[in-house]
């Protein structure tokens, strides 16, 4: 009894000594502290599930000669990944990315490693800039006859405040908000193409397993009165299976032929974790543990290839297979005031001038 007396004496202090060195209450390094536990928590269950569902994390190649893919994100991490499987498929990969001198050179990797098929492109994009994407989506729109899959990859994870040049809090833009205005701008270019092929297109949205930590601060999306870094991205993702629920059941009610999947990718060893205290404190355990970037690409490229997924849009993929969502996630309510809110923020008063 004294010894965990002790410890919790111990951990006050510390938690006191964090608190006036980094000038914050006690209550917000609580609710931090409480975030990045849970955090540990879904982590290491995930790890586990990722361990248990392996053999099942892998999906068939399918030929796609002629379609076009566009990818967020597509120049690092998983999005390497995704690109190299889908020029094996024969596509035309669009890479949208911050670096386009980046994204030329993972193309040109890509080749060296022995892949000839298909054909990539990379335009420039910062998903956090509304002006970036329109920029971005009328180089599509003009480019390209048809667009027959959307990757919503590009992320951000724990970064300090911020907030991008239209004044939206950075996890909220990047990874929800940006890629609301950009399935906007392409859909009724996808519609289009759907029609012309006979077979559904899909917009698929890379969210996490962290949106179970999730809540939508409606009353302060930016979260700014009581910033945690942890709490912003889970918002951000929580959002991004939300729109994908919404979206998926708009298009199908109008029985337009895009679907639209969410997935977790899986806990994957990528550069998102560079400066976390995980990498930081004990290197060797993602390395060790997590995904690698190949691994953790089949789901996203089965949301995007697989035929037994034609027709089944608004699922949760996780290793290949469909998963339920939270409570939360599944909320008719939420869902329909966070749509209110993105349509308001993106500046648009119906979806692709179509779903209202």
């Amino acid at each position: 009894m004294f010894v965990l007396i002790g410890i919790i004496v111990i951990l006050l202090a510390v938690w006191y000594c964090v608190a006036v060195q980094r000038k914050i209450t006690l209550k917000h390094l609580f609710r931090e502290t409480s975030y990045q536990a849970y955090y540990y928590l879904l982590g290491g269950k995930g790890i586990l599930e990722d361990y248990v569902y392996f053999r099942q994390n892998k999906t068939p190649l399918l030929p796609k000669l002629g379609e076009v893919a566009v990818i967020t994100g597509g120049a690092r991490g998983i999005g390497v990944e995704v690109v190299k499987k889908l020029l094996q498929c024969g596509m035309h990969v669009v890479i949208g990315c911050r670096n386009v001198d980046a994204g030329e050179k993972v193309a040109k990797n890509i080749r060296s490693c022995g892949i000839t098929s298909g054909e990539v492109s990379c335009f420039l994009l910062d998903v956090g800039s509304f002006k970036s994407i329109r920029k971005f989506a009328e180089l599509i729109l003009n480019h390209f006859p048809r667009v027959d899959l959307l990757i919503n990859n590009a992320g951000i994870m724990f970064v300090p405040y911020a907030e991008t040049e239209d004044g939206f809090e950075s996890h909220f833009a990047v990874n929800y908000l940006g890629h609301c205005l950009l399935s906007h701008l392409l859909l009724p270019h996808m519609i289009h193409t759907a029609k012309e092929k006979g077979s559904n297109c899909r917009i698929v949205n890379v969210s996490s397993c962290a949106y179970l930590a999730g809540s939508i601060h409606f009353k302060d999306l930016s979260m700014s009165a009581y910033y945690i870094p942890s709490a912003a991205y889970a918002q951000s993702k929580l959002a991004q299976v939300l729109f994908t629920k919404s979206l998926d059941s708009k298009l199908r009610n109008r029985n337009i032929p895009v679907q639209v999947h969410v997935v977790h990718p899986g806990i994957v060893n990528t550069d998102l974790f560079n400066g976390t205290l995980l990498k930081t404190v004990a290197p060797w355990i993602p390395a060790l543990l997590f995904k690698t970037p190949e691994q953790g690409a089949e789901t996203i490229l089965h949301a995007c290839l697989a035929s037994a997924l034609e027709g089944c849009g608004g699922s949760y993929l996780s290793n290949c297979s469909e998963t339920t969502v939270s409570p939360k996630a599944s909320s008719q309510k939420v869902q329909d005031r966070l749509w209110s809110v993105m349509l308001s923020s993106i500046e648009v008063e119906k979806f692709a001038d179509l779903l209202e």
